[in-house]
This record gives C-alpha cells, sequence and structure tokens, in this order.
C-alpha cells in the first residue's frame, strides 16, 4: 500500500504525527515521500533534530494551515495518500474561543477536502475523537461536523479513485495536554486534583493508534467511521497508579467535560457492524456497503447497542495502568 506512495500527514509534528511518520519510514523505507503539514516553525525545527531529512530524504517539511485551502492544494501536488491530525483540541479552550475551533476543525476540513478533490490524492484517513459521538462540547461537535464531511466525500468524489474514512478513538496515553502528563508533574505534591471520583474515559497507546490508521489505508473502502475495541480506565485508578496513596481532591468537572465518553451511541448502532477487532459505522441508507461487510463476515451489533467507557467489560486496572504508563512514558518505576 505504501511502496512508492507519497503521504501528507496534517498536525504532522503532534503526537499521533511524528508517532506514525516513525512506523512508516521504520516498516516502509521504500515509501517515496512524506510530508509534514503543520503552522508551527519551532515543532518543525524540533523535529528536524531526530528525523533529519538529510537522513530520511523522503521527508518534507512544509509551513502551512489548513485554514489556507491555496497552501494545502500546494503541499498536496504528487500526494497519493493523507493523514488528517491536525485538529484544535482542548476542550476549555475550545469552549472558551468557539470559531476559532471552528474554523481549524470544520472549514479546515472542508478544505482539505476541496484541495483534495483538486488534486491526485487517493486516499483519505481523517482522525477522529470519542468526544464527536453524542457530543456535549464544541470541540466535539467540529469533530461531528468533520466526521460527517469526510465520510461523504464519496458522493462527490464523481469518477476520481478517491477514498476517505475516519478512525474515532478514546484518549491517547501520555498525548501532550492530557491528564497522565498532568499527574505525573504533580506526583511529587502529594495531591493529584481529581475531577470526578466516577470518572472514566477509553484509553490506547500510540502504537495502537498508528496500527488503527495503517489498517484503515489497507482495509476501508470509503465512507466508514472505524471505531476500536479498547479498555477504559477510571480516573481515580489512574491518580492511584502515579502516585500510590496521594490526596485525590474532587475539584469538579470543566466546561464540556462529560462523567463517561461514548464512541458508538444507541442510535449509531442501526448503521453499525462488528468486523471483529473494530466496529464499523457505515453511511446511513448506503445498502451495498452493508451488505458488502455482511458477505465477508460482519454482524450486526444488537438491537439498542451503544459503546460508552463506562459500561465498556474491559477496564485497567492499577497495576495495568501503571506497567503501561511505565513502558509507554518511560517514567521508571512509579510504585
Amino acid at each position: 500500500m505504501l511502496s512508492g506512495k507519497s503521504i501528507l500527514v496534517t498536525g504532522g509534528t503532534g503526537s499521533f504525527g511524528q508517532a506514525f511518520i516513525k512506523r512508516v519510514l521504520a516498516d516502509h523505507p521504500e515509501v517515496n515521500r512524506i510530508v509534514i503539514f503543520s503552522r508551527d516553525e519551532l515543532k518543525q525545527f524540533e523535529m528536524q533534530q531526530h528525523l533529519s531529512p538529510t537522513e530520511y530524504p523522503q521527508l518534507r517539511y512544509f509551513i502551512g494551515d489548513v485554514r489556507d485551502q491555496d497552501r494545502l492544494r500546494r503541499a498536496l501536488e504528487g500526494i497519493d495518500i493523507v493523514i488528517h491530525a491536525a485538529a484544535l483540541k482542548q476542550v476549555p479552550a475550545a469552549e472558551y474561543n468557539p470559531f476559532e475551533c471552528i474554523k481549524t476543525n470544520v472549514l479546515g476540513a472542508q478544505n482539505l477536502i476541496e484541495a483534495c478533490l483538486d488534486t491526485e490524492v487517493k486516499r483519505i484517513v481523517a482522525l477522529s475523537t470519542d468526544k464527536a459521538a453524542a457530543p456535549i462540547n464544541l470541540y466535539g461537535a467540529t469533530k461531528l461536523c468533520s466526521d460527517k464531511l469526510f465520510t461523504s466525500i464519496n458522493n462527490i468524489s464523481g469518477s476520481r479513485d478517491l477514498r476517505a474514512s475516519v478512525v474515532r478513538y478514546g484518549n491517547v496515553m501520555g498525548s501532550r495536554g492530557s491528564v497522565i502528563p498532568f499527574f505525573l508533574a504533580r506526583r511529587e505534591t502529594g495531591e493529584l486534583p481529581i475531577t470526578d471520583s466516577t470518572m472514566t474515559r477509553f484509553n490506547i497507546t500510540l502504537a495502537e493508534g498508528v496500527n488503527m490508521v495503517l489498517w484503515a489505508l489497507e482495509n476501508m473502502r470509503g465512507g466508514e467511521l472505524f471505531v476500536p475495541k479498547i479498555p477504559s480506565y477510571r480516573i481515580e485508578d489512574v491518580a492511584e497508579a502515579i502516585a500510590p496513596g496521594c490526596d485525590k481532591p474532587v475539584v469538579g468537572i470543566r466546561p464540556g467535560e462529560k462523567i463517561h465518553e461514548e464512541m458508538i451511541t444507541e442510535s449509531d448502532s442501526l448503521n453499525t457492524v462488528d468486523i471483529g477487532e473494530y466496529y464499523a459505522l457505515l453511511p446511513s441508507g448506503n445498502e451495498r456497503l452493508r451488505k458488502t461487510y455482511l458477505d465477508e463476515g460482519a454482524t450486526e451489533v444488537p438491537k439498542g447497542f451503544r459503546y460508552d467507557s463506562g459500561s465498556n467489560e474491559d477496564f485497567l486496572t492499577v497495576e495495568e495502568l501503571r506497567s503501561l504508563i511505565e513502558a509507554q512514558l518511560g517514567t521508571g518505576p512509579l510504585a
């Protein structure tokens, strides 16, 4: 799939972008070109210190913003595959600066789609979030809009060989702005503030997220939204794993936060099939695609099915969380 291909990664200097690019360089050295598209020159400079175009001649660093369709179109020249990871992601910031979030997450998504339609792009995988399912905050609402834009590309692609799908997953362990780095930074104080003692979240590692995107590139037919089967954790258990016996004052949830995150709502379940390691949410009314999946062994989920972090059957224990954090973040022994 990647041999001889050219790839563009929006938000390429972020946590996912860097992990994805390292994986492609390691496993697919025959890739023709990887364009790292982002707006932060400092992050690009820092990334070039360990992923240098001199050592990796496949790499190109492009300064640009998804709000700028002309720059996107120029960056997409000769590109076969697009991984869309660029977004404004901080829930409180989005609540306070709503239209800035809309301009990047919604208008930026449409800019990318228009630019892909104007060039020779063949495949697009866009990253979503669990917050896009039944959203109660602006960030989740913008990502739901973005998801709908990408999964509808097949309606407007005409005779082009262009397919687009979306991958939706939960919190990436250790990503910037997430709870684990915050707790690690505060563990020496002996006090880790908890938003709500019953709060849960889905968990996925960066490597698992990269695996899912690569799998989607190989297996998508266009229009699907893929959801992984992953474990949940309790926020209190994360605090205990990082700083055993610490005080956990409850400080209340932030604006726009949920107690439990959903990835598939009961309404979504009408168009959801179980494909083994993942679920696939199929476009409403596309019976041909649904039949294709069912003929190839997918099964329909039960009536009334929902998939949320609170009722998930798979929860990480304190010990499992501690081991994962030590391994994924290289913290050394936490206990």
